[in-house]
């Protein structure tokens, strides 16, 4: 297995080529690698980590080599190299993502416009704003808490989603109420579903971005939510402003780049769908609760906590383990422009690096017992550079690394204030596919014993 620089392709970017060795990796077929990517894409790169590595190869699409990497050091090397030295965007290192979020999403833009990009929306996720969003979390946990039903079993990750999706809008639109909000409401719902249809998740692995946007159904179901956001743009730009509609969407449509010129239609629907495809958030909080049902003694004493009112110390710990766990974006792809020193390989130009936040996690030798539940791990101190990094790192991390840790926060306080959990079953639960992230395969079932009365004031300690 080997590889050379012989030019750049098509888009201008260089080629991987057959001279400098890569890394050594699984010996089967691409095709199977694909197979295996697509249905069980966790224990295929524990395993091959296993084999071969911290550093290792595998031939995913098209044969095409991706080199996977799991060294902290390697890593940081990764997300923290000058910006212009790699690529992250849609034809380099992401690509999946392109068919939904749009070309012109600030997580798909390369520099220098990345950069600008992320000028625009950062000042949404910083100051007054993140306790005004803080209060709405609450606001809103309360509202989905008050239907769960009492004695029933249900399923807590659609109850997780149906929180983080209104949080998302309210964050968004500022104002979020009225029928074509509720409309936008219900075509996002109905997209997201359609999406994360296993079969669908597993083609779009397997055969890439071009075999979804070939899909007429995925027009179909693309096309009114674009039209309905571009109506909310220019309806809002039309109307006088008003102090409700403060919200993400008001500070994009003021922003303007060095030559005086506002964002355009199209650059405001990626950014806006960018932002309301939020199923991370909600996965993370299904897999919490999981989790602290599968421990009574760790449930009982973040509830001794969050009723004390008086520290979160043990309640960030539990956010910590869980986005170790199971992390928001369990891999970081970037494309390289210049050839780098990795896990002693020189990887030449135009090779897609991995960075395994996922294998990182489960490092033996930096978690103890890496499997298990164990919030305990956090209570003596911050863990190293580049042993935690669910939100990824550098330039690049994601912009709202802030707001979904401190929307897990509130949004498990509140729960365990308001209603006592029980598990419907003593089974742990595996992993599988949502979107970027992995939610558990039973989607969480749990069953309420019994209302709790609240507690006066609004649970805004963990965001101070």
């Amino acid at each position: 297995m080997s590889a050379r620089v012989s030019g750049a392709g098509a888009n201008g970017h260089a080629r991987p080529s057959t001279t400098a060795p890569l890394p050594p990796g699984p010996a089967m077929p691409s095709a199977l690698q694909a197979v295996g990517w697509a249905t069980r894409p966790l224990p295929l790169l524990a395993g091959a980590r296993r084999r071969y590595g911290d550093t290792f190869t595998m031939h995913i699409r098209r044969g095409r080599p991706w080199v996977f990497l799991s060294d902290p050091e390697d890593v940081g090397k990764v997300l923290t190299i000058t910006p212009e030295l790699v690529r992250a965007g849609a034809a380099e290192a992401n690509p999946l993502l392109r068919p939904l979020l749009g070309p012109r999403s600030v997580m798909l833009l390369d520099e220098p416009e990345h950069m600008a990009a992320r000028r625009f929306i950062l000042p949404s996720f910083h100051g007054q704003r993140m306790r005004g969003y803080g209060e709405m979390m609450i606001e809103v946990a309360r509202r989905e808490i008050a239907t769960w039903p009492v004695g029933e079993p249900f399923a807590l990750w659609p109850r997780m989603q149906a929180i983080s999706n209104e949080v998302v809008m309210r964050a968004t639109f500022g104002n979020a109420e009225g029928e074509h909000m509720q409309q936008l409401r219900v075509l996002l719902g109905r997209l997201t579903g359609w999406l994360n249809d296993p079969r669908r998740l597993a083609g779009l692995a397997v055969f890439g971005a071009r075999w979804l946007t070939s899909d007429p159904r995925f027009k179909r179901m693309m096309a009114p939510v674009e039209q309905a956001l571009l109506e909310e743009v220019r309806r809002r730009r039309a109307a006088p402003p008003r102090p409700q509609d403060e919200g993400i969407l008001s500070l994009l449509e003021q922003a303007y780049d060095e030559n005086g010129t506002p964002m355009t239609d199209q650059e405001l629907r990626d950014e806006l769908i960018t932002l309301l495809s939020d199923g991370p958030t909600a996965t993370s909080m299904s897999w919490a609760f999981e989790r602290l049902l599968r421990h009574p003694e760790k449930m009982e004493r973040m509830r001794e906590e969050v009723l004390s009112g008086d520290d979160d110390t043990y309640t960030e710990a539990v956010v910590k383990e869980i986005l170790r766990l199971c992390p928001a974006v369990p891999l970081v792809m970037r494309g390289l422009v210049e050839p780098m020193q990795l896990g002693g390989y020189e990887i030449p130009a135009g090779t897609i690096v991995a960075a395994a936040i996922y294998l990182i996690h489960h490092r033996e030798d930096i978690y103890p017992h890496p499997f298990a539940f164990i919030p305990e791990r956090y209570l003596d101190g911050p863990p190293a550079n580049y042993t935690w990094i669910p939100f990824g790192s550098g330039v690049r991390r994601c912009v709202a690394a802030t707001f979904a840790p401190m929307e897990m926060k509130l949004v498990m306080r509140t729960v365990l204030r308001e209603v006592e959990l029980g598990p419907v079953s003593t089974g742990s639960q595996r992993p599988t596919r949502s979107s970027v992230s992995f939610a558990p395969a039973d989607e969480a079932p749990v069953i309420v014993k019994r209302r709790l009365k609240a507690p006066t004031g609004s649970g805004l300690r963990a965001v101070a």
